[in-house]
């Protein structure tokens, strides 16, 4: 892959992702922790097949990723062959539509095999828990399943081997958040049972303080872009502690400035949020994630 880069991608968004590849790979290989967020429905794409090796590479040092992104790569893990598939998604009408349930783009996610089947489990560790971040009982769960796809895919899995750092703002905001919900409405567990936002933003302070050479690969925008990457300011200026800005950075979006939404923020912008440096090596990849994702940590493992 990295050959292949090197000799095809010249220009434009190929040339900056060639460019980003060879930054990122320099700066891992010098001793830098690398975070990566992920937005979207990267999960649902099946980012693990390329995400989980380079976990396993210890190339990642962390991620901050939406609920659904954490919950999604364990139900594909559990579920693939119930999942459908709808190669003319775009064709569909709303009567066709109603016919299908939690369609994503063009998959199909199995409510029973899927949802249903993992939240028995999480509702018996929910009511013995006395407090726990989310992602810490999906970790328990993914150790313990019976597989239904490559186990070698799942970059959840890879996670809770390593006990990874992970970071996962506003999961209330997923399928699962909302059964938690459910259940306390229920009274079935107790709303302490599961932690949240701000409990993260302390463990994710605590990581940011560990290094000085901290990098960051923003796979979309939204809170799991914005969240981490807002950590150090908070350090810096609202407590007053002199830790290094993010050392390198790095983002792949289809979002324009111009709309003033945070994902498609540039990061010239961040310098002016006390996040980034003038001096700090910095990527702007526009183009759709779930093909440059993949060619960016390949060429990170050197395949």
């Amino acid at each position: 892959m990295r050959d292949f880069v090197d000799r095809h991608f010249r220009h434009f968004n190929a040339g900056e992702l060639r460019r980003c590849a060879e930054s990122l790979r320099q700066f891992v290989e010098n001793h830098g922790r690398l975070m990566i967020t992920l937005a979207g429905a990267m999960s649902t794409a099946e980012i693990g097949r390329s995400l989980a090796p380079a976990i396993r590479e210890g190339k990642v040092h962390a991620i901050c990723c939406t609920g659904a992104n954490l919950e999604e790569d364990l139900f594909q893990l559990i579920a693939a062959s119930h999942y459908g598939d709808i190669p003319n998604w775009r064709d569909l009408s709303p009567s066709e539509e109603s016919q299908l349930k939690n369609r994503i783009t063009n998959r199909t996610l199995p409510e029973e095999n899927a949802i249903r089947k993992v939240e028995s489990q999480l509702v018996s560790l929910w009511k013995d828990s006395h407090g726990r971040l989310p992602h810490e009982f999906l970790y328990d769960v993914v150790k313990n399943i019976e597989a239904d796809a490559e186990p070698a895919d799942s970059w959840l899995l890879a996670a809770a081997e390593l006990n990874l750092p992970l970071f996962v703002p506003g999961w209330e905001d997923s399928t699962l958040g909302n059964i938690f919900a459910a259940r306390v409405i229920d009274g079935t567990v107790n709303i302490n049972a599961v932690l949240g936002g701000t409990h993260y933003m302390l463990t994710l302070a605590d990581w940011v303080r560990e290094n000085p050479n901290n990098g960051f690969l923003q796979v979309g925008g939204g809170i799991a872009g914005d969240f981490p990457i807002c950590a150090v300011p908070m350090l810096r200026q609202d407590l007053g502690e002199d830790v290094p800005l993010w050392a390198w950075f790095a983002q792949i979006s289809e979002s324009r400035p111009s709309y003033g939404g945070y994902s498609g923020a540039p990061p010239n912008e961040k310098i002016s949020w006390d996040k980034l440096g003038v001096e700090t090596p910095k990527f702007v990849i526009e183009s759709d994630a779930t093909i440059v994702l993949p060619i960016l940590l390949s060429c990170l493992l050197n395949e």
